[in-house]
């Protein structure tokens, strides 16, 4: 352990050695041939750089470390260190712990340190390292997304079988592991908070040619705040089928079809607790027709909960127009959203939407409010200085589309029940966040959201202050 814990802070402070080369080079931009970096860092392949003419990258060196002559043989090692501040006034409308004057500031870092191990074309084993520490915060660290000192992020390994085509196969992969599919909507690594979400499972995955289809069987991993203690969640299992492949009837346009399982042994909602079992069918068409953009997605879950049935649905729609010939490319965009509500707290039947494993930025990177029960309308302007720079403020209007259920968070608990209010009107939230990617290792974000509340929140005898909250951080892979 001491070998492994030295093997470590030497890579971190090469790191940090790196980091601080890099801050001399911000007006350099990105690099042009090396790829970028993806949101599962096991999907990324450097075997290109075999080829010693492509190493033009400082850390290319560790990208592609050849094991011994055989051919497709490696090891690759790479990382994330982020800093984040976050800064709430009255978070959870004035409820949540805070200072005499309902100020909370406290400081996010996460690390994260893989490993990606190549035997030749049919084995492969990635393993990730996390630590995700929190300081300051008035009432201590969320729980399960800002603490857990260190621990095993993701440990799997992939058995891979090639099939007729040339990049066609079928891979076995088994143990710990991230997932994330389509928009995030259902299933994401939860990249906004400070732990991102993985889980313990099997997956079978086949591709032929355009055509994906994975199939999986997993329990989600809680994060805890101790060493080598996060565990899959007893109460909680999940799994599915997930296809997408181009649809040629669409403009540009690509489709996916999915089904989920879901269960919970410990659900809650406005009508009650109970045991949960939801199945969901979903269907996403999107494309990008230049300069249009589309995703449009439609769910419809049934199942039990408790001795009642499940009937809950839900209907996204995105789409969005690029000027590119105009000054600052703007990129103009509305979303309109609904997701079921409970038609009646005193039937057994249930019809809230379960949003399942969502993205940790669902709506903005403050998330007041979750998608359960709930109808927005958000338009977004996404403005772009240089190639580096872009600013978007956008603007989110909320109500609920029963007024028989509540309001609930982003994690799927309750927020505000429905407490006997008509007021539909939740609230809005205007905000503005500006990404700068300076180089293609290092990245800042500031964003500030406010959230106006509604009269439904005003009817509630909780808090329902005004919410502002300010993030900002920087961010650095290798």
């Amino acid at each position: 352990m001491i070998s492994l814990t030295n093997r470590i802070i030497g890579l971190l402070a090469l790191g940090l050695t790196s980091f601080a080369g890099q801050l001399s080079l911000l007006a350099q931009g990105p690099a042009e041939n090396p790829p970028h970096y993806k949101v599962l860092r096991y999907d990324e392949d450097y075997s290109y750089l075999n080829d010693v003419f492509q190493q033009t990258d400082q850390w290319d060196a560790i990208k592609y470390i050849p094991i011994g002559n055989c051919d497709n043989t490696y090891l690759s090692i790479g990382g994330e260190a982020r800093e984040r501040y976050e800064f709430y006034h009255d978070e959870d409308f004035g409820d949540a712990p805070a200072s005499s004057k309902g100020n909370n500031g406290y400081l996010l870092q996460r690390y994260l340190l893989h490993g990606d191990l190549h035997i030749g074309p049919h084995f492969r084993y990635f393993g990730q390292l996390m630590t995700g520490l929190e300081d300051g915060r008035i009432g201590g660290p969320h729980p399960d997304v800002d603490r857990d000192a260190f621990d095993l992020h993701q440990t799997f390994a992939d058995f891979i079988a090639p099939l007729e085509g040339e990049n066609d196969s079928i891979t076995v992969r088994v143990g710990r592991q991230e997932m994330t599919y389509g928009s995030g909507r259902l299933i994401d690594v939860r990249e906004g908070p400070n732990l991102r979400r993985s889980f313990d499972g099997a997956k079978i995955l086949i591709r032929s040619g355009e055509t994906s289809v994975d199939g999986w069987w997993s329990k989600p991993v809680r994060n805890r705040v101790g060493v080598f203690d996060d565990d899959p969640n007893p109460d909680k299992s999940f799994w599915g089928i997930y296809a997408t492949r181009p649809a040629p009837i669409l403009p540009e346009g690509n489709v996916d079809l999915y089904y989920l399982g879901f269960e919970n042994r410990d659900a809650v909602y406005n009508q009650g607790s109970g045991y949960e079992l939801r199945h969901s069918l979903g269907t996403r068409l999107w494309g990008n027709p230049v300069p249009w953009e589309y995703n449009l997605e439609y769910i419809w879950q049934f199942g039990t909960f408790g001795a009642g049935n499940i009937n809950a649905w839900s209907a996204a729609h995105a789409v969005r127009y690029n000027f590119y010939d105009t000054p600052l490319k703007p990129r103009f965009g509305i979303r309109a959203d609904i997701a079921s509500g409970d038609n009646n707290p005193n039937s057994r039947n249930l019809q809230t939407f379960n949003p399942l494993f969502p993205s940790g930025v669902y709506f903005n990177l403050a998330n007041p409010v979750g998608p359960s029960n709930m109808i927005d309308l958000h338009p977004v302007l996404d403005l772009h200085f240089g190639e580096q720079v872009t600013v978007t403020t956008d603007w989110d209007f909320f109500w609920r589309e029963s007024l028989n259920d509540g309001a609930y968070r982003l994690s799927g608990s309750l927020l505000r029940p429905a407490g006997g209010s008509d007021a539909r009107f939740v609230g809005n939230s205007p905000s503005v966040t500006l990404i700068w990617s300076a180089t293609r290792h290092l990245s800042f974000v500031a964003s500030y959201v406010h959230f106006f509340p509604g009269q439904f929140l005003k009817d509630n005898t909780l808090p329902s202050q005004p919410i502002d909250f300010f993030t900002t951080w920087i961010d650095y892979k290798f």
